[in-house]
């Protein structure tokens, strides 16, 4: 991938970070109801932006990156695909120290004598806590979408694998993208068939958070960007967008977006089924991103790339970790204001505080782990350092002569 397309990602990063620390302090200010319909507004239309969740987002670009690698495998034979040990290294190396240290540091200050709610922490440490109706947003409320991360990494290490196998007897490159984009769309149908028998035949409440929350309901998202890497990796450079057609698609994917926001509401389909519809939104918002012309790029890509937006992007991890507890300590300590009215300006206080701190945790905790990637090969072995030879103490060896060139 381009650095300019992994800038317009980060870009996304940005924006969904910043929305989400948005919609946590407006649920701060405007409590759920009892049916677990999104907090009210006086203003519905200014109600559905912030209430439009863009967790799916994360979920669709996660598993677009992570794929990527299997799809050219099993479409194209192009294996560069890690060992499934590397690829787990890989991946906690890059959530678990920034994730335990907060999860520890937040447990203790609520968990002042102990044992304190010793399985609120066992849940969070082992990332069970989303299975948990009781203690799902407990310690890191935001951090339930882990859970859904890791068993994702868990689902993307047995079926790539598996794919790639299997492709690798199918002779034409049809069948083996039509084999890949089978398994994306039974990914994506398990979920919704999931959520249809919960709500339709069981009349499971939206409240029961397991049920709603957990993988079996939430995987689309996930399923929705493996697809998105299966058909850019079957396209590859044909069928790039101009850039009114990438305009128009992202538009239409927006407004749809923001109008599935305004319609949610407990009971209506469009709720029940939000997430999964979200997630196709969020792919067709993506493809207008990755899929176009390099010689005819839209200028709201040049606002992806932006540093400001990029920046923010970077540190999005640390912000979304970070940020629930910051909003929670200035409200306690009487730093926001305590009225609805106050809300915009609790929005600016927490966000600058919230960037703040993400910034010092992701020099601090978060890049300092991602160097542990670099003790393991290409191969997902340790890697060996030899100590560089000391030119006055050890001999330098003999130069052999170099063999004549063979004849062309």
């Amino acid at each position: 991938m381009s650095n300019t397309r992994r800038l317009e990602l980060q870009g996304f990063r940005g924006l969904a970070a910043l929305s989400t620390v948005v919609f946590h302090v407006w649920q701060q200010y405007y409590v759920y109801d009892a049916q677990g319909s999104h907090p009210p507004l006086d203003n519905p239309y200014l109600g559905a932006l912030i209430s439009l969740e863009v967790i799916d987002l994360f979920f669709v670009m996660s598993a677009y990156l992570l794929t990527l690698s299997y799809a050219r495998a099993a479409i194209d034979g192009d294996d560069r695909t890690r060992p499934r040990r590397d690829f787990l290294f890989r991946r906690a190396a890059r959530i678990l120290p920034l994730y335990v240290l907060a999860v520890l540091l937040v447990w203790s200050l609520r968990n002042p004598s102990l044992p304190g709610d010793w399985r609120d922490l066992l849940e969070h440490l082992t990332f069970t806590h989303v299975f948990d109706q009781q203690r799902i947003f407990y310690t890191l409320g935001p951090t339930w979408s882990l859970s859904l991360e890791i068993a994702f990494y868990l689902t993307l290490i047995a079926v790539g694998p598996l794919a790639i196998r299997v492709c690798r007897r199918l002779r034409t490159r049809r069948a083996r993208v039509l084999l890949c984009a089978s398994g994306c769309a039974a990914l994506y149908l398990a979920p919704v068939a999931w959520i249809a028998v919960a709500h339709h035949a069981l009349e499971v409440p939206y409240t029961n958070w397991p049920v709603y929350f957990g993988p079996q309901a939430r995987l689309g998202g996930f399923a929705a960007g493996m697809a998105l890497a299966v058909l850019l990796v079957a396209l590859g450079e044909r069928g790039r967008v101009g850039a009114r057609t990438a305009t128009a698609l992202a538009v239409t994917a927006a407004v749809g977006l923001y109008a599935l926001s305004y319609h949610s509401a407990p009971e209506n389909t469009w709720h029940t089924y939000y997430h999964p519809l979200a997630a196709l939104l969020w792919f067709a918002l993506l493809y207008a991103t990755l899929h176009v012309r390099t010689t005819a790029r839209p200028r709201w890509h040049g606002l992806l790339r932006s540093g400001w937006l990029t920046g923010v992007g970077l540190v999005s991890y640390s912000l979304y970790i970070w940020h629930e507890p910051v909003m929670l300590a200035l409200y306690d300590s009487g730093a926001l204001p305590r009225s609805q009215a106050g809300f915009p300006l609790a929005v600016l206080f927490v966000v600058a505080a919230g960037v703040l701190v993400a910034a010092v945790s992701y020099w601090v905790v978060e890049y300092p782990g991602s160097l542990l990637v670099g003790l393991r090969d290409k191969k997902g072995r340790p890697r060996e350092f030899y100590p560089e030879p000391d030119p006055v103490r050890m001999p330098v060896p003999e130069q052999q002569p170099k063999p004549e060139p063979a004849a062309r």
